[in-house]
């Protein structure tokens, strides 16, 4: 009788379980492919979510607290400890029956590819776990071996390539051969960044400005090595010198910095780690001359370095390949 009984509850169990499989995702990409996701936040971040999902390609339904049927469902949350303790009980029911519970920001950047930094918060930046480039010291020695042997590699295989965009630009306007502009890199402090120069010689006699697409203080020669890429190869010395990464955010002027900052939340963080020749943005953004692109592209860098792998540094320098084979750059 009580062998019986016992066989009763483990089938039971086992029914239950099976049951609870069923109705659960079988991966993470059956997650990041369904065509409504549901979102629970505080009202008054309602209209800023709804802004943003308009450029989705999936529907977003804000704190629906009357669904009853939430089997396979996508639920995220965003700033949940500021909902009541009602509503916190009713997502952790959800994962109960089977719903996929994820916070909004983590969800948007396995599905997006880049981070929506509108809705950060300084605590997703004090979550230094989250972030394997800043967390471990391995890997920041794993990324600079890394950086020295693709350094060398390269600056042998474009040395003839180097020779040649020197002899060029000297041929083809007055002025020196390279160009030193002091950037802002690891830890906000600056650097001098070596370019080969690509625009005229006195092309910011009236001050600083953001380059443009067709910008006509760039010279033909440089207008040739800007779409290629080839005007950042002095750059492999500033990487041996510990200055920079291949992989990394772009470096910009401090200049731009302080303006950058007063609209884009968090820009600084960029400076959490080394800046590279190429990047998530660079390969995934066109050439940026605003402060909406730059807003893109500090979503993209962002996701970066919160993601950071050396496959994803991989990706990032095939595409960069592409960029440069056919001329996609600037």
């Amino acid at each position: 009788m009580s062998s019986t009984v016992n066989r009763m509850s483990m089938d039971k169990v086992t029914s239950l379980n099976k049951l609870s499989i069923k109705k659960r995702f079988r991966s993470q990409s059956q997650v990041l492919r369904q065509k409504v996701i549901y979102v629970y936040c505080p009202e008054s971040r309602v209209e800023e979510i709804r802004s943003l999902a308009e450029s989705y390609s999936f529907e977003i339904i804000i704190n629906d607290y009357s669904i009853n049927d939430l089997t396979r469902k996508v639920i995220c949350h965003y700033e949940s400890a500021l909902l009541s303790i009602e509503h916190r009980n009713f997502l952790v029911s959800a994962t109960e029956v089977g719903a996929w519970v994820e916070p909004l920001v983590s969800y948007l950047d396995a599905r997006l590819g880049y981070t929506e930094v509108k809705l950060l918060a300084s605590g997703y930046f004090l979550h230094q776990k989250a972030f394997s480039i800043l967390s471990t010291k391995r890997t920041q020695i794993a990324k600079r071996v890394v950086d020295i042997v693709v350094a060398l590699i390269l600056l042998i295989l474009t040395l003839p390539i180097a020779l040649l965009t020197a002899i060029l630009i000297k041929v083809e306007s007055k002025g020196p051969i390279f160009y030193k502009q002091k950037r802002t890199g690891l830890y906000n402090e600056e650097f001098e960044v070596i370019k080969f120069r690509s625009m005229a010689q006195d092309a910011e006699a009236s001050g600083a400005q953001w380059a443009k697409k067709n910008d006509s203080r760039v010279t033909k020669v440089g207008k040739f090595i800007r779409k290629t890429r080839i005007d950042e190869l002095p750059q492999i010395i500033n990487i041996l010198r510990g200055e920079m990464s291949i992989v990394g955010p772009r470096p910009e002027r401090e200049f731009f910095i302080e303006n950058l900052e007063k609209e884009i939340p968090y820009y600084r963080f960029r400076h959490a780690v080394k800046p590279g020749i190429t990047g998530l943005a660079q390969v995934c953004f066109p050439y940026g001359e605003s402060l909406e692109d730059a807003i893109w592209k500090h979503k993209y860098d962002t996701y970066y370095i919160k993601h950071h792998s050396t496959s994803l540094d991989l990706k990032i320098l095939l595409k960069t390949v592409k960029v440069v084979i056919f001329g996609m750059g600037r």
